[in-house]
């Protein structure tokens, strides 16, 4: 399949949408089949994963990896949206809180609790989204959902502003965090400000900026500035096959390649790809002991 395959690391200005980013992306480049892989607020900036054509079919994975995340928390104000965008709601003093006290309602929001997302969100409720809803005047019960954080640490705390660095999980929103936190605090707080530093593999410190793509564009060399297709999935295991097996695992065939069975035991995905490098697809293991299948086969050439 000829075209372009690969992905781009963009750093989202503030005040863009992650679908503005992905559509002066598409026409800088002239590329049509192209994605985000993990929307970002307008207001927040950082890593952007912006895949392109066999790419597109990875997205998945970027979008359940692990995110971290430097937020700005400002306590003592509370608004509709959690972050600085909204209606204050509430204004309350903060001068009783210590880092202590910061230290010791963090410990909540630590490893897997469930969280109830904000009304100004993309997700749906009876088949509407809470955004329009909320811009409705209507605040409906929101279902909470289970989230992850891996890590929370202060890194700044210099009353009411509070800077926190966060890893976790897909699904969390740093906004109703930082709500939340203030509730705990009895003061209230709202996201002041937000950075993605880090989408799975791809690192802020190596991110490109929307104007670094258009004079990349204008020299025609664009493309260089790419992460291959399988970029984000170095952290699978891999097997090589001849060609005929690769024909096989394209044509829907379940294949033998000589892995230990019990390397497929707990169903875990392998990269497989031809003895000339090229990525030809995810396998896990088939019914069949000993017996692997495609999960997603990739064209690339």
């Amino acid at each position: 399949m000829t075209g372009v395959h690969g992905i781009i690391n963009i750093n989202k200005p503030i005040q863009w949408t992650s679908m503005e980013v992905l559509r002066r992306i598409k026409r800088v480049t002239g590329q049509k089949k192209v994605g985000h892989a993990g929307t970002l607020d307008p207001q927040a900036t950082g890593v952007l994963p912006i895949c392109f054509g066999q790419a597109t079919r990875v997205m998945e994975y970027l979008v359940d990896s692990p995110k971290t995340y430097r937020a700005s928390v400002r306590l003592g104000v509370s608004t509709d949206t959690y972050d600085s965008q909204g209606m204050v709601t509430d204004i309350r003093t903060a001068n009783h809180v210590r880092e202590k006290d910061i230290v010791r309602e963090l410990q909540s929001f630590r490893g897997v609790f469930e969280q109830v997302p904000p009304m100004y969100s993309a997700l749906k409720q009876d088949g509407q989204r809470l955004y329009n809803l909320a811009r409705a005047g209507k605040d409906v019960i929101r279902a909470p959902r289970e989230v992850q954080v891996y890590s929370l640490q202060i890194r700044k705390w210099n009353s009411p502003e509070l800077e926190l660095d966060i890893d976790c999980g897909r699904g969390m929103y740093v906004r109703s965090l930082a709500h939340d936190l203030g509730v705990a605090l009895g003061c209230g707080a709202h996201l002041s400000s937000l950075v993605r530093l880090r989408s799975g593999p791809f690192d802020i410190s190596k991110s490109v900026t929307i104007e670094q793509v258009e004079e990349a564009a204008l020299q025609r060399n664009w493309q260089s500035m790419m992460f291959p297709v399988d970029y984000p999935l170095l952290n699978l295991k891999a097997a090589i096959v001849q060609r005929p097996k690769n024909d096989a695992v394209r044509r829907g065939r379940d294949i033998y390649i000589g892995l230990h069975p019990e390397d497929g035991a707990n169903g875990d995905m392998y990269r497989l790809y031809s003895e000339e490098g090229d990525f030809v697809a995810l396998i896990r293991p088939a019914s069949v002991r000993g017996l692997w299948r495609a999960q997603k086969v990739f064209n690339i050439r």
